[in-house]
């Protein structure tokens, strides 16, 4: 068991390296990892069962104790990005398929390895948790009402197919994993520390089967998708910081809310893409270079972050 603990630590600090692996060689390999196409959904709910699993009824304990602070960030989640990304999708001028791309990692709730990010940047880990576990339950009405919000000019939004799609894929496998935690406790705790290992195959998977369909469209707009993801992604760190620091937060909750803000859910906004908008394969590629491209920009934030001073009233 103390090999897989290892191995399965080894492998989340490498994420990025494995997205970038695996996505070339998707690239290369089309047609085999197309099949992984239909499973989307399935192992983005494997994602959510782990993260459930991870989870206890006293990790909820965090949003009486700080309630201020997790509505901050929460607010600002579902504020700062989806208003960043319209923001740049209109600079930008990205055609449609990116621009509602863009949009859906945009209104997409917080990513759970914002939590581990957070705890090497010496921040509040308990608030990061709060606030990934209250945005993401909130997921199910707030993302496709967002997203309804700022993309519905481009195409025609089934908000309400979009909400069911959450329901099934987040939320039900989230409480599954809850109740099976709370019912066999410590016999899950050994079993959930490899989740993150499952949950990292699951999103490689998934960035493999959106890389597979559509990847002539990434090599036409590759350069442009990619730079906006880098702005969309470090604006979220950002202003994120910044709305902490502006609402007198302390330092260790404004790294909490700045990595929150700035780390999304793209494993959900490349299945919502998958399910909803079949026709339009480019719609999933932003949350696909997202979901690397967070993993190397967030361990670089982590360093700068742990190397700030705490404000002297709060250690």
């Amino acid at each position: 068991m103390s090999f897989l603990l290892k191995f399965t630590q080894f492998v989340s600090k490498t994420f990025a390296l494995w997205v970038i692996v695996f996505a070339f060689i998707a690239a290369q390999f089309p047609e085999t990892f197309k099949m992984f196409v239909p499973w989307i959904p399935y192992l983005l709910g494997i994602v959510m069962l782990g993260m459930g699993l991870t989870l206890t009824f006293k990790d909820f304990a965090e949003v009486t104790r700080n309630p201020k602070a997790v509505m901050i960030g929460v607010v600002a989640q579902f504020v700062v990005m989806p208003s960043i990304a319209f923001l740049l999708v209109k600079l930008f001028q990205l055609p449609p398929d990116l621009a509602i791309g863009v949009i859906l990692v945009g209104a997409c709730p917080g990513g759970t390895s914002s939590n581990v990010m957070t705890f090497l940047a010496k921040g509040n880990t308990a608030l990061s948790v709060a606030c990934t576990t209250i945005s993401t339950l909130l997921a199910p009405v707030l993302t496709p009402a967002v997203f309804y919000l700022f993309a519905s000019q481009w195409l025609d939004i089934n908000a309400s197919a979009m909400f069911i799609s959450v329901l099934q894929m987040v939320l039900l496998p989230i409480f599954i994993g809850l109740v099976i935690r709370a019912i066999f406790k410590e016999k899950i705790e050994q079993f959930s520390q490899t989740m993150p290992l499952i949950s990292v195959v699951a999103i490689v998977l998934i960035v493999t089967a959106v890389v597979a369909v559509s990847k002539d469209r990434i090599i036409e707009s590759g350069l442009l998708i990619f730079g906006v993801v880098v702005l969309h992604n470090g604006l979220g760190y950002l202003v994120g910081y910044g709305v902490a620091r502006l609402f007198k937060l302390p330092l260790v909750d404004s790294k909490a809310v700045s990595i929150e803000v700035g780390m999304q859910n793209s494993g959900l906004g490349a299945a919502l893409a998958a399910i909803h908008f079949k026709a339009n394969p480019l719609i999933a590629v932003p949350s696909a270079v997202f979901s690397f491209w967070h993993n190397i920009s967030g361990p670089i934030l982590a360093m700068i972050f742990s190397a700030m001073k705490s404000d002297k009233n709060h250690k």
